[in-house]
């Protein structure tokens, strides 16, 4: 057991994050090293000033472009899309480790003939002429359809049939334009013996535990207790996950930290970053635009208790009800949250608008961080091929 203060705790996630200090991640090859380290990073087709993944990135990763994303799941499919938490991108070695999903999926079919008999159809059709979208082939009807990890209410067939053979792993995604998903066959992009092999967890009780590691690891840390964190993981009750910890802490996979008398939970890999972080080496201070739904965001009450900072994603809130905005990106500078910051990238004139920012009551508005956010607001619309900025 390690007791650290609250800014150790920061201090400590964010050089785990490459958030403080230097740029750990750079270019192509920081991007896969960055999803690598992390599991994976959550997918939204969202695209007001990049997707939910390519934020995630470009926070992080000196240099990164959205095709680096692109290439790295389409072209050397070092990545693949799939449902983790919720629809993730994830790394293509991990590919065995979601079997058992696969295969509930393929189980499920039986309850649904009408998706069922268009299988093969479906099947031979992308054989002979490659990826295709649920607009490429039509089917009359619809079809209320439920797998292991997707729900359609009401969807239309095609779409359906398409879903069912990508949650079952018989096709992969392609490709994407905007939200629209391509898929052709799994066995032209994976090798064969990705495809064979089993998966190396024995029962749901070791799936849980290896979901819940990497989380962990994801987030930097989490703590034992309900969490959006967890989403998406098999069966996970507040008993079973309660169960994980201590057998996770008892294996030496995770070690345990307390802050202001609570425990929290790192991965014990890590800790010779907490080391770094105790000897208190002074960090560059960097200003980022964080994305909503990225892994340090994902337990928003820790984050809140963490960093002094609540932050709610306001997309889906009514406008009348929202207190800021629908795509509001948290501004971090340094090891605090300073405020939130609403952009919107104009295509047709390659024109970021800043629509707003909110600093924090408590945060002194002085020449060097104004200029410091300037100058992210720069960076971010180089990242979204805007020649020009903006301010309402």
């Amino acid at each position: 057991m390690i007791h650290i203060t609250k800014q150790q705790m920061r201090q400590f996630i964010l050089h785990k994050h490459g958030l403080i200090g230097g740029h750990k991640f750079t270019g192509k090859k920081g991007a896969l090293e960055f999803i690598n380290q992390a599991g994976c990073i959550q997918f939204d087709p969202v695209d007001l000033c990049g997707k939910n993944a390519e934020l995630t990135l470009q926070s992080r990763v000196k240099g990164f472009k959205k095709d680096m994303l692109n290439e790295l799941l389409y072209k050397d499919r070092a990545l693949f899309d799939y449902p983790d938490k919720q629809l993730s991108i994830i790394p293509t070695e991990y590919w065995p480790y979601f079997s058992r999903l696969r295969q509930a999926a393929q189980e499920n079919l039986t309850r649904h003939p009408e998706i069922q008999e268009h299988i093969e159809s479906f099947r031979s059709y992308i054989s002979e002429n490659g990826a295709i979208c649920s607009n490429d082939i039509k089917l009359d009807g619809t079809t209320s359809w439920w797998s292991a990890i997707n729900w359609s209410s009401g969807g239309k067939m095609s779409r359906s049939v398409l879903e069912q053979m990508y949650s079952s792993g018989d096709l992969v995604v392609h490709h994407k334009k905007g939200a629209r998903r391509y898929y052709d066959l799994a066995e032209r992009h994976f090798s064969p013996v990705l495809l064979k092999t089993a998966d190396p967890l024995p029962d749901d009780f070791a799936h849980q535990k290896w979901c819940i590691a990497r989380r962990i690891g994801a987030a930097g840390l989490l703590w034992n207790r309900n969490s959006d964190a967890l989403i998406g993981i098999w069966g996970l009750t507040a008993s079973t996950r309660s169960k994980v910890f201590e057998s996770l802490l008892l294996e030496g996979v995770i070690s345990e930290i307390v802050a202001e008398g609570r425990k929290f939970y790192i991965l014990s890999k890590d800790i010779p970053i907490l080391d770094e972080v105790l000897k208190n080496p002074p960090a560059k201070i960097r200003c980022e635009f964080i994305a909503p739904l990225d892994p340090l965001m994902w337990d928003r009450k820790l984050i809140n208790f963490i960093f002094d900072f609540h932050y709610s994603w306001e997309i889906y809130t009514p406008p009348q009800k929202r207190k800021y905005g629908a795509y509001v990106l948290p501004i971090l500078y340094g090891e605090n949250f300073i405020g939130r910051i609403e952009a919107v990238c104009e295509r047709k004139t390659q024109t970021l608008i800043v629509k707003n920012i909110w600093y924090e009551d408590n945060v002194k508005q002085t020449a060097k961080l104004k200029k410091e956010v300037n100058e992210c607001v720069k960076n971010f619309a180089d990242f979204n091929d805007c020649g020009s900025i903006t301010w309402i």
